[in-house]
């Protein structure tokens, strides 16, 4: 699984604790190794699944695990999932406990104020869940104002509502012409969503190693939303011959089996630039009428919520790696 950018900072304080004896009441015993410090630790990485988090929780408070730490283990878990409905809906929690709070009961922070960031953070993310641009800019405003090393972690929800904000004022051309990877005549979007009920464009270069790593998810996931009805795209901006020639080589040879259209982006009126694609890959997912429906990272859990609007028999099918 790749680690969302958003939860790095947060880890880097997880990493800081857990590389230091543990002096504060959470951790209170013995030295590192004892049962305590083991629970803290595997409660804190834990990631699996629901039942494996219950599970650490349970033999967290089983050792003495304040319900401080353990809050903010939830946290982490959540956020590392990209899980924004459970973050809102741990605010009341995070309200509760703000009144008691204990620096000394923290598993991860050191300072008040970034655990205090954390909860303006929540509130910021119920905010948004409710469509409450104001109350959003508030408490992110003042979450960065009270953690200015937690800015990039914040900073990924401020990007995501501009460029929603954006995308509500584009539509695409269906009339739009491409030129294929492989060469040959220029083919418009229109023959290519034709009667179908959506269109994904996925934004790729093989000068990305993310790109490249994720090709067989991307196979999986075009595969099953093909048959579900809806136009897979691959739009690579740029051509520079040397680039050219490896993108041709990766999805064009004759073992390569990689479903859905693969296109050359527009040099005149860039769909990349259109959509504000700035990292790679992207989906952006298109309706018939040619609105934006989604756009941003393909392990964004909204990108499946947005296709479930469509359709809700589609299903994200498993990674050929054995993980979502």
């Amino acid at each position: 699984m790749r680690l969302p950018l958003a939860v790095l900072p947060w880890f880097a304080f997880v990493a800081v604790a857990l590389a230091q004896p543990h002096e504060s009441p959470v951790d209170a015993g013995p030295a590192s190794g004892s049962p305590r410090d083991i629970a803290l630790d595997n409660l804190l990485s834990e990631r699996d699944s629901p039942n494996q988090l219950d599970v650490a929780i349970a033999t967290a408070r089983k050792n003495g695990i304040s319900e401080q730490a353990i809050l903010e283990a939830r946290f982490l878990y959540h956020v590392d999932r990209r899980e924004d409905d459970a973050i809102a809906a741990m605010l009341p929690e995070f309200l509760k406990q703000a009144e008691n709070f204990k620096l000394g009961d923290s598993a991860i922070f050191s300072v008040k104020d970034d655990w205090l960031a954390v909860i303006e953070y929540v509130q910021a993310i119920a905010s948004l869940k409710k469509g409450d641009k104001d109350a959003f800019k508030t408490h992110i405003t003042e979450a960065f104002w009270l953690s200015p090393r937690q800015a990039s972690a914040f900073a990924p929800h401020i990007d995501r509502m501009r460029l929603e904000d954006a995308m509500r004022s584009v539509k695409i051309d269906f009339e739009a012409k491409f030129i294929p990877l492989a060469g040959g005549d220029s083919v418009t979007l229109k023959s290519l969503i034709a009667d179908k009920k959506a269109m994904i464009f996925h934004f790729w270069s093989p000068a990305s190693r993310e790109c490249e790593s994720s090709l067989p998810d991307y196979a999986a996931t075009a595969k099953a939303l093909g048959e579900k009805g809806i136009a897979m795209i691959s739009i690579m901006p740029g051509d520079p011959p040397e680039i050219l020639t490896k993108a041709r080589a990766m999805v064009l040879s004759p073992d390569k089996t990689l479903p859905g259209a693969w296109l050359l982006d527009s040099k005149e009126t860039p769909l990349a630039r259109t959509l504000r694609v700035q990292a790679l890959p992207v989906f952006a997912l298109v309706s018939s009428s040619g609105n934006i429906l989604f756009n941003g990272d393909p392990t964004d859990e909204s990108f499946w919520e947005a296709l479930k609007k469509l359709d809700p028999k589609i299903i994200r099918p498993q990674s050929p790696g054995g993980a979502d």
